[in-house]
This record gives C-alpha cells, sequence and structure tokens, in this order.
C-alpha cells in the first residue's frame, strides 16, 4: 500500500505583461488624459524648440505650483461627494494672515508660514466643514456665501491695496533651487506624496472614500461623517493657505485680488484627473496628471505664439473633450460595500 504523495498546487499563472498594463488602464480613469500629456509633450518639442528645455520646464513646473496646491485640497473635497468655492479667496485672504503674523505681530517667516496653513485649515473646518458636516447645509450654497465672505475680509483688511513683501525665506522658497530642483517643486512632491500616503495608506483616507460612495451606508458602518467632512474642508483650506504664501514668494507681495480663476483651473484639473462629481472615486494621482496636462498645453501654445484669446478656446476645447473622453472610459460605478468597512472596523477592534 503506498503513501499518497502531498502535491503542492501550481502558482497561479501571472498574468503578460499586456494584460497587467490594461488592467492597470482600465482601473485608472486618467491613464487617457496621461497618453494625451505625453503626446503634448512630443508635439510641443517638435514644433518649439524651446519647449523641451531645463530652464522652461522649471519655469513651467513653478507656474502651476499653486494651481497645485488647490487641487490637491479640491481633491480631497470632491471625493467626499463636496465642493469648495471658495479656496480662490481663502488664497487670497492667507497672503494677507502671512502678513499679518509676519509684519505685525514680528513672528519669524517660518513660524508665520506655518500658522498661516494652520489658520487656513481651522477657518475651512470650523466654517466650511462645521456648516456642511455639522449643520447640514448644502455645499454651494456655504461656499458662494463663504466666497463672498473672506473676499470681503480681504478686501477689508488690505484695503484694497497691495502690500509688498521682503522675506529671505519666501524669497527662497519662490526663487532658490536645492540639487538643482527649485524648492517650489520640492514643495510640490512633498504635498503629493503626503496626500497620497494619508489617502491611501490612513483610516480617514478609506472614511473620505466611504462618505463620497454612500454617506449612509459609511454611517451604518460606523464612520463619522461629520468628522471626516470638517476634515476634508480643513484640509482644503490648509492648502489654500498654502497657495497663498507661495503667490506671495513670488510676487513679493500680498495682493487682495488674488487668482479668480484659480477654481475652475483646479475643477478641471480633477476633473481631468478622473476625480468624479459625485464623490468617491478619483485621487490624487489622477489630480497631479491634470495640472500638468494643464500646465504642458498653457506653456505650448504661450510658446507657439498664440494670442491669449486663442489659447483659452484651444485649452477649453481640449479640457472639454478630454472629459468627454473620460465619461465615454469610465464604465458602470462600482457599488459601495459596507460590509468591508464593517470588517475593516471589526478588526481594527
Amino acid at each position: 500500500m503506498t503513501a499518497a504523495t502531498d502535491v503542492e498546487p501550481a502558482p497561479p499563472a501571472r498574468k503578460p505583461l499586456v494584460g497587467r498594463l490594461w488592467s492597470w488602464s482600465s482601473g485608472n480613469q486618467f491613464v487617457g488624459v496621461l497618453a494625451l500629456l505625453i503626446c503634448l509633450v512630443i508635439a510641443f518639442s517638435i514644433v518649439e524648440p524651446r519647449f523641451f528645455t531645463v530652464a522652461n520646464i522649471r519655469v513651467m513646473l513653478t507656474g502651476v505650483a499653486i494651481l497645485w496646491m488647490v487641487s490637491l485640497g479640491l481633491t480631497v473635497v470632491m471625493l467626499t461627494g463636496g465642493f469648495d468655492l471658495s479656496l480662490g479667496s481663502m488664497l487670497s485672504l492667507s497672503g494677507f494672515i502671512f502678513i499679518g503674523f509676519y509684519l505685525h505681530l514680528g513672528i519669524p517667516a517660518l513660524l508665520a508660514v506655518i500658522l498661516t496653513v494652520i489658520a487656513g485649515a481651522l477657518i475651512g473646518g470650523l466654517v466650511n466643514g462645521f456648516l456642511i458636516g455639522r449643520v447640514g447645509m448644502p455645499f454651494l450654497v456655504v461656499t458662494i456665501g463663504t466666497l463672498s465672505l473672506y473676499q470681503g475680509v480681504t478686501y477689508l483688511v488690505s484695503n484694497g491695496q497691495t502690500t509688498s513683501l521682503t522675506s529671505s525665506l519666501l524669497d527662497a522658497i519662490g526663487f532658490n533651487t536645492a540639487l538643482g530642483i527649485p524648492i517650489t517643486v520640492w514643495i510640490m512632491i512633498a504635498t503629493f506624496f503626503v496626500s497620497l500616503f494619508v489617502l491611501r495608506m490612513t483610516y480617514f483616507g478609506r472614511d473620505v472614500y466611504a462618505t463620497g460612495g454612500n454617506p449612509a451606508a459609511a454611517r451604518l458602518a460606523g464612520v463619522n461623517v461629520t468628522r471626516t467632512l470638517i476634515a476634508a474642508y480643513a484640509i482644503a483650506g490648509g492648502m489654500a493657505a498654502l497657495a497663498g504664501v507661495l503667490q506671495d514668494a513670488f510676487i513679493s507681495a500680498a495682493s487682495p485680488a488674488g487668482s479668480g480663476t484659480i477654481i475652475f483651473d483646479a475643477t478641471a484639473a480633477v476633473l481631468l484627473g478622473g476625480t468624479v462629481l459625485g464623490g468617491g472615486i478619483g485621487g490624487v494621482g489622477g489630480t497631479v496628471v491634470g495640472v500638468l496636462f494643464l500646465g504642458v498645453l498653457q506653456n505650448g501654445l504661450s510658446l507657439a505664439g498664440l494670442a491669449a484669446a486663442w489659447q483659452q478656446v484651444i485649452s477649453g476645447a481640449i479640457v472639454i473633450l478630454a472629459v468627454l473622453g473620460q465619461q465615454l472610459q469610465r464604465g458602470r460605478r462600482p457599488t459601495f460595500d459596507p460590509g468591508a468597512l464593517f470588517r475593516r472596523r471589526r478588526d481594527r477592534a
């Protein structure tokens, strides 16, 4: 009688490279925009010799820094199913908050930057986040109101005048390099990886996606939706405040005018990156692709010598076509699974 021989099961067959790439691309809505971005870089490099140079790449990257910050913050809010129209006004107000800390109170520049970001987060969380998450007011009503509120406060504290600013720290942020790379770009990289880690590797990030996917089911699964919404709007306010500090660094002044169209550009970047208005789908990886797409497009058209009006026409048309392509690429939206959250809460306990 022979003993039965244990036979180890064969390992599952590994998909070929093409199959793995196809699976990855089908699960990421920004892949089409990424392919279009690569095509734009190639086309502008051929048409305009000045495009693919170190100097122009530095200018292009630093030029999208403010949009980068606002877009990352807006992504978190949109993932919860909300929106924040007040980020442009917060950006302008934060420039004068920094002025108050640095010039009027005499606080060192680095500490003033940190306090400005904290102030933006507190204002965004305690005003927008509280009214939307706790009181239950519609996000459009609240953020339209705070857009006007922040703008009015900015004009009151500035008397409608631009205030000049001199700071060695801001000069370094705006114009110096480290290891041959502008310090502004290092800040952009750091904020991206921190945002990516928070959304993908923390319980808060999972709560953000759950809240955007289905708030009622998220509450049943034990997610504190109110706290998640307050935190999301606080993050957006803090990122807008950081963008305001960068604007101060670039122009060596704080301006009450700010950037009136920044929220529309940020919305385009986030949508291009695959984050949907309904919430629960998307991420900062796609947002970065969207920001770079807009930056390359505007920079290349400017180098080509097109009039500003034609730049707006072409940019708007390409953005619409790119978002339309994403809508066609996007299949049926995944159903939110509250059972997964129950299991995650049980495992953590």
